[in-house]
């Protein structure tokens, strides 16, 4: 339940402090007292949307703290899970600085505002005006026969089924779609293809082809060079090697007594050999080059073929042809294995659809099995508040397809009035019954959530006299295992209240400030005086006030 409430800067709100206890709790003031700026601010603490123009002293941070007593909720899977000290009396606190961010805090931990907000679903329910209209939206209405028929597993399953289902079907379809694309191209990917293939590249034969056909061209030069070279140097009349090989013969008779002749010997001898090498060197170049037009014309063939190639695919080296012929080679291929991959998502999807239709099968018939426990819980109480020949039920149709919550659709079906056709609640349904209706609805949610604290914002807009009374009745008895904060402007409400609390304004220096404080047993009767009459000083509405309050 929630122990206390502090708030400090936050819209008309300077400091406030305030205690709440067990049972029913009722909170009353005049319109523009400021009973929606308490829910505002308490909504920070239950992870709302922060907004920097609530702040009353910009300069200043805005803070909000609740406490409240979590004992017996078996709570502590969730603190453990997010790392959080548990605490029978947990703190949730909320701050708005100057600049706009906002920070969340649960015992005095930083927790982002989704945490906070997933714990606050736990501890508390606001009942807002702007719900009533939320009957009419069948989103809405299958949350409740939902939340009572206590699907939360099922369908955290399912809808993991269906998200996997949905994702699967969008890459079915992506998959296709490049299928498609792709083998509109295959004919032109396998033309290019084949001539690379064809081509039989090799990443440094163009280097070498153009350095055979500039050797080819020139091939009656260098066998004629080569040829003369290895000629004079060991052929002919007077061969430079036979010159040489006698005057070392020479030299290797003085080296035994002339030192010099030695180091020339060695010299010469150097030259000799190299010169040697040279001959063999020449006359072999001489004897292999031969003017051949047969491999002069393939060599042509071959550079054209490269060079047109490379001009087509425009790129400057063989080893990018390579690349591109590999690119068309995995393009090719993805093709034919797009056949695969698209058998292999749609057994997928088959199986998760036959998944969906199962977890869709559980959810339906668990559906059903509460609508009659729905239908006549509603029923009765809108008995108890006057509406005696009310009809309520719930009519189940099949979507067409697989939805977020499975394949029904369920409608809220109702009648006030004896032998009246029941419809759909927005056709027929005014301000007061949709608020009976409302509770109706929260009482039996309630039973199912087994919340500690449930907050309702005038719930009883649109009725009055024994109506109201039977109403604070059923919220007086929905106290008894939960605590209960009711905001209502109706006696006959607040006058079964447990603890009554009165929202005020007052000016303090030229400034207006809203505040909250709990009345003593005379300061209700007053409250209730004015209630109903306008006129604390009325006795006729003091006695009034005492009777509904015994």
């Amino acid at each position: 339940m929630l122990k206390s409430l502090h708030i400090r800067n936050y819209a008309l709100i300077d400091q406030l402090s305030i205690d709440f206890e067990t049972g029913f709790n009722i909170l009353t003031g005049e319109t523009g007292a400021g009973k929606s700026i308490i829910l505002g601010a308490l909504g920070l603490i239950l992870g709302q949307r922060a907004d920097l123009n609530s702040l009353r002293r910009k300069e200043k941070k805005c803070t909000v703290e609740g406490i409240f007593s979590i004992a017996g909720y078996q709570l502590e899977r969730f603190f453990q899970k997010h790392d959080l000290d548990f605490d029978e009396m947990t703190i949730l606190r909320r701050e708005i600085v100057p600049s706009g961010k906002s920070r969340a805090f649960i015992n005095d931990t930083p927790v982002t505002l989704d945490v906070i907000q997933q714990l606050a679903l736990m501890l508390i329910d606001i009942h807002s005006q702007h719900q009533n209209l939320e009957l009419n939206n069948r989103s809405f209405q299958l949350k409740l026969v939902d939340l009572v028929a206590k699907n939360t597993e099922i369908l955290r399953e399912y809808s993991k089924l269906y998200n996997d289902f949905q994702q699967n079907k969008i890459s079915l379809k992506n998959l296709k779609e490049e299928a498609e694309k792709a083998k509109a191209d295959l004919d032109y990917f396998q033309f290019q293809f084949n001539q690379l293939d064809e081509a039989r590249l090799n990443v440094d034969e163009l280097e070498k082809l153009e350095s055979e056909q500039a050797a080819l061209e020139h091939a009656e030069d260098i066998k004629l060079t080569f040829g003369q070279l290895a000629e004079e140097l060991d052929g002919g009349e007077l061969p430079i090697l036979s010159t040489l090989k006698e005057r070392l013969n020479q030299l290797s008779k003085l080296t035994e007594y002339l030192p010099e002749a030695r180091e020339l010997h060695a010299r010469l001898e150097s030259c000799y050999i190299e010169l040697k090498d040279m001959s063999s060197e020449s006359e072999a170049i001489s004897e292999k080059t031969e003017h051949d037009p047969g491999r002069i014309q393939f060599v042509a063939d071959r550079l054209d073929l490269i060079y047109s190639l490379q001009q087509k695919f425009r790129v400057s080296s063989v080893g990018e042809l390579v690349q591109i012929k590999e690119e068309l080679e995995g393009k090719i291929n993805q093709v034919t294995s797009f056949d695969e991959e698209i058998a292999r998502l749609e057994k997928v999807i088959v199986d998760l659809e036959a998944q969906l239709k199962e977890k869709a099968d559980i959810l339906n018939s668990r559906r059903k099995s509460v609508a009659k426990n729905i239908q006549d819980k509603v029923v009765s109480i809108l008995n108890k508040l006057n509406m005696a020949n009310a009809e309520f039920s719930l009519q189940f149709n099949s979507l067409a397809d697989f939805g977020l919550y499975g394949r029904d659709e369920v409608r809220f079906l109702f009648s006030a009035n004896k032998n009246s056709v029941a419809q759909e609640i927005s056709k027929i349904a005014s301000g007061g019954e949709m608020s009976r209706l409302m509770l109706a609805l929260k009482t039996l949610i309630n039973d199912s959530k087994s919340l500690p604290t449930i907050i309702f914002d005038e719930i009883d807009t649109g009725i009055s006299g024994e109506t109201a009374l039977k109403m604070g009745e059923i919220l007086k008895e929905l106290s008894e295992n939960m605590q209960v904060i009711n905001i209502t402007h109706l006696p006959q409400i607040a006058g079964k209240g447990d603890h009554h609390y009165q929202v005020y304004k007052f000016d303090e220096n030229n400034e207006t400030y809203t505040s909250i404080r709990k009345l003593n047993d005379e300061e209700r009767v007053e409250e209730l005086a004015q209630m109903l009459s306008g006129d604390r000083k009325s006795e006729t509405a003091r006695g009034t006030a005492r009777e509904l309050l015994d």
